[in-house]
């Protein structure tokens, strides 16, 4: 393992409790189910929701950008707090938080509280996500236990994705948009109720010190930047789109000068010299541009295009979410032979083949035509998930685990906004041939073909760049053994290096 950053331990402090692996796992598992189907929900019935909501289109593209927003700000902020200060308190805070949040979106007298209420659950989705993994590697120790208990992880995700749409757009058919926060608030309830009884905390030894700097110019760079692409769904030219994007890519930029000065720095930039993290971070941020951007306004185009119902939208995307639950569930047997990742390489190449089977989607053709491409996209995204969590884990010192649940976290949503915002600019670019909601149609399938050859393509260049990290990953290893071969001492590397092989 390399040398820990200054003014920090590569230890985990000592506890009086043994850790659960059982129920820490579940624990975990059930919180990321429910961020992701709090997230998903309303994908299925966004017309219907914002309609009720009284939301016009821009409150629409607020319902699914708020929590984006919420999310990404604070991912790596609440990874930080959590290996500094106690990951059980963070998740557990952060389960309850969500609960409040989901309630108050079910209680909201209109649509402006709603969509606070929407921000506010990205907050909490936050912190229950960033301390995640950082829990169940320390309940599972380095092996194969491990191995699974992330494969675990990452069906969870997958799970939620599958349930998300078809709970949302049912239970409001059934008793209204309200029912299926509230609904979502009462399981949340439990499950931090569970949290708090079954897990122990664990956190680093020495907690760093606040990087307040980092904190906002983070926080604020990726709001503006995600805002401004939602805006940008209106029109791209506009100056309040154009002011917003590029404020968010100048504070983004000044937060990594930020975090190269600070002594402590929330996020060590010395990681990004290790290739397992560079793999994470790209795959990641690929995986939420190529597939679940895409994916996620899937639902929206089927109903479009197919003239589905919202029920019959989400079944559609449940065939593809469902098969990566059960992909990701398997991908330990995968570990003996591939590294975590080439598993990214190797799923990031499946998603895109199956994304590409997408292509000549009709109206008029039934949804068994979709079938074979979100059948081979749901294995590979069940691979992805699982090594993505590895490797999140692995890529970083021990004691920073939380932190780099976070930084991977924060590039998939990042990623996943950029993702819908492409899909969307894309799939509309096809103007209809004449007048009528079939001309109008068909232009959609147009649209949609488009979006489909830009989101296989975009797997195949996150394909390829994580194929570069493994090589370089290799070369490294290669390079280590020989030194210890010639009876030399290796030169130390860099903070957070851990070639991931297991």
């Amino acid at each position: 393992m390399s040398p820990a950053p200054p003014g920090s331990s590569p230890v985990t402090a000592p506890v009086t409790t043994p850790a659960r692996p059982g129920a820490t796992l579940a624990a975990t598992a059930a919180a990321t189910a429910l961020v992701t189907v709090a997230y998903t929900a309303p994908t299925a019935s966004l017309a219907a929701t914002a309609q009720a909501a009284h939301l016009g289109a821009t409150g629409r593209t607020w319902i699914l950008t708020g929590t984006l927003v919420g999310i990404s700000a604070l991912l790596l902020t609440a990874g930080s707090a959590a290996d500094d200060h106690g990951r059980k308190r963070v998740f557990t805070f952060g389960v309850l938080l969500f609960a409040a949040a989901e309630a108050l979106a079910a209680l909201a007298p209109g649509g402006a509280v709603y969509l606070a209420a929407r921000v506010l659950l990205g907050v909490a989705s936050a912190a229950v996500l960033a301390p995640a993994l950082g829990l169940i590697s320390h309940a599972h120790p380095p092996g194969p236990g491990r191995i699974r208990a992330l494969g675990v992880w990452g069906a969870a995700v997958g799970l939620g994705i599958a349930v998300g749409p078809v709970y949302g757009a049912l239970v409001g058919q059934w008793a209204g948009w309200r029912a299926v926060s509230g609904g979502i608030a009462v399981v949340s309830a439990a499950v931090a109720a569970y949290a708090a009884t079954v897990l122990t905390e664990s956190r680093a030894e020495r907690p760093r010190a606040l990087d307040p700097y980092g904190v906002l110019t983070l926080a604020a760079g990726t709001s503006c930047l995600i805002a401004g692409l939602a805006e940008g769904r209106g029109g791209w030219g506009r100056p309040v789109v154009v002011a917003l994007l590029a404020l968010g890519v100048l504070l983004l930029a000044l937060f990594g000068l930020v975090e190269a000065k600070t002594r402590e720095p929330m996020l060590d930039l010395a990681l990004f010299r290790s290739p397992g993290f560079v793999a994470a971070t790209v795959g990641a941020l690929f995986t939420g541009l190529s597939l679940v951007g895409f994916m996620s306004y899937l639902p929206t185009l089927l109903q479009g295009v197919l003239g589905l119902s919202g029920l019959a939208a989400g079944g559609v995307l449940a065939l593809w979410s469902g098969l990566s639950v059960l992909s990701a569930l398997q991908a330990r047997r995968l570990a003996a032979h591939l590294s975590a990742t080439a598993q990214v390489a190797v799923g990031l190449a499946v998603c895109g083949l199956g994304e590409a089977g997408l292509y000549g989607l009709a109206p008029g053709s039934g949804w068994l035509r979709l079938a074979p491409g979100l059948a081979v996209a749901g294995v590979g995204s069940g691979v992805l998930n699982a090594a993505l969590a590895r490797l999140a884990v692995s890529s970083v010192p021990a004691h920073r685990a939380a932190m780099g649940s976070g930084a991977n976290n924060t590039s998939r949503y990042l990623g996943s906004a950029l993702g819908v915002a492409v899909t969307v600019a894309v799939a509309g670019s096809a103007r209809p041939g004449g007048p009528g909601r079939e001309a109008a149609a068909r232009a959609l399938a147009a649209g949609t073909d488009r979006a489909v050859l830009v989101a296989a393509a975009l797997c195949l260049v996150g394909a390829l760049l994580a194929l570069a990290a493994r090589t370089a990953e290799a070369r490294t290893a290669e390079a280590r053994g020989a030194e210890a071969r010639g009876g030399c001492a290796p030169e130390a590397a860099p903070a957070g290096e851990r070639v991931a092989t297991r």
